[in-house]
């Protein structure tokens, strides 16, 4: 049974990841920070798959706790197959640069990109015994063109430095059996993270063009396509998944 270890896999887009791979029959580690109420849900309402999943507690920012969680995962099932880097904080009120304090805007640095580097250390040479891995990380639109964002600096930078990470790492662990992508969820909020397809398409969303808002559901299957094993032709990949809205300019429809 292959294994996948799910950053904040226990809530938003990170459920709808989690529960794509149990129905696929993985054991998966499922990385919280802090919510047990929620673990304690998922636990009733994952019980079919109470062999195959563990919760594991931990700050992503902090690398002792990136370590315990790489410990826990290879402890109970002795593997990780999949590295599913979902966490990452958001700074949601807009401020331009100057005005993040050093806080916020470590916060960014070291939830978006940081703590990929040191998953990534903990888990890739697992992976290289084995022969075999698949790394996602999330980015957004066009990150691999490093746009300016109005308000966003600070995560922008982040997640433009974890696209060029993403890549580099894509060709450094190729000759292993390793693949590492990058996906780019389009503007999934509310509800709509931990909501299916089926649902989606009955609700219309005038300002996407495909008429439909993206889901949870969406994301979680790129994601398992991204990671079978006959998938390893694709590496390096900065894949977006925005049903045609431009997130920057709602207003506007992407270019053909």
């Amino acid at each position: 049974m292959k294994h996948a270890l799910i950053t904040a896999g226990h809530k938003g887009i990170g459920k709808k990841v989690t529960e794509q791979f149990l129905k696929k029959q993985y054991s998966v580690t499922v990385h919280f920070r802090s919510d047990k109420n929620k673990v304690r849900e998922l636990q009733e309402e994952w019980h079919q798959y109470k062999d195959n999943v563990q919760f594991v507690e931990g700050d992503i920012t902090n690398k002792a706790d990136i370590e315990h969680v790489v410990a826990q995962a290879m402890e109970q099932f002795g593997r990780i197959d999949v590295l599913i880097n979902n966490a990452g904080p958001y700074v949601f009120e807009r401020k331009k640069l100057i005005e993040y304090t050093d806080s916020e805007w470590y916060e960014m640095l070291e939830g978006n990109l940081s703590s990929v580097f040191h998953f990534v250390k903990a888990v890739v040479p697992i992976m290289k015994k084995q022969q075999f891995g698949r790394v996602i990380t999330y980015g957004f639109q066009d990150v691999e063109h490093t746009p300016g964002w109005m308000y966003r600096a600070a995560f922008s930078a982040a997640k433009s430095g974890l696209a060029s990470l993403t890549k580099s790492l894509a060709l450094e662990v190729a000759e292993y059996g390793i693949t590492a992508n990058m996906v780019c969820p389009g503007d999934i909020v509310g509800d709509m993270k931990e909501n299916d397809i089926i649902t989606a398409r009955l609700l219309e969303d005038k300002e996407t063009p495909v008429g439909r808002s993206g889901t949870g559901e969406d994301i979680a299957r790129i994601i398992e396509f991204l990671c079978d094993e006959n998938s390893d032709m694709i590496t390096g990949s900065i894949i977006s998944a925005s049903g045609g809205v431009n997130v920057f300019h709602k207003s506007k429809k992407i270019s053909p």
